[in-house]
């Protein structure tokens, strides 16, 4: 299960409107070994596309080099889905290289108030999926 803050949640909700009609993306890194969501880290896109996402090498090694120099790690992974349903595709699912990590989906399919709102979170581990409870504190 993740248990995440209501602050963390909205914040990532917000960037994923935000950024519509492309796909968000970022990270909320933790203190190692807790399992705890903490610190919000919004990226930037580089694919800048409404149908895929892209972590910028640069952006991405700066903050693994600074998660790492303050004893973090990436607790939540997440991005959005801006016109389907929050699963997590072919293409994430070979993206998924935390095995620790919790995949948190956003879709923004809704933008237009035309369809649910879904924030969903998985755990994807050598290629297998699975869906978790999300409870929100």
């Amino acid at each position: 299960m993740l248990t995440i803050t209501q602050d963390l949640h909205d914040r990532i909700v917000e960037h994923a409107r935000r950024d519509h009609p492309d796909e968000a993306c970022g990270v909320v890194a933790g203190p190692a070994g807790s399992g705890r969501p903490e610190r919000f880290i919004p990226m930037l896109n580089a694919a800048r596309s409404p149908t895929f996402y892209e972590f910028d090498s640069g952006d991405l090694l700066k903050l693994y080099r600074e998660m790492d120099d303050r004893d973090e790690e990436p607790v939540v992974v997440y991005h959005s889905h801006t016109a389907t349903e929050a699963y997590p595709s072919r293409t994430d699912i070979s993206y998924a290289n935390e095995p620790g990590a919790h995949y948190v989906l956003v879709s923004t399919a809704d933008a237009d108030d035309a369809g649910p709102f879904q924030f969903r979170s998985y755990r994807i581990v050598d290629g297998e999926v699975t869906e978790e409870d999300v409870e929100v504190v």
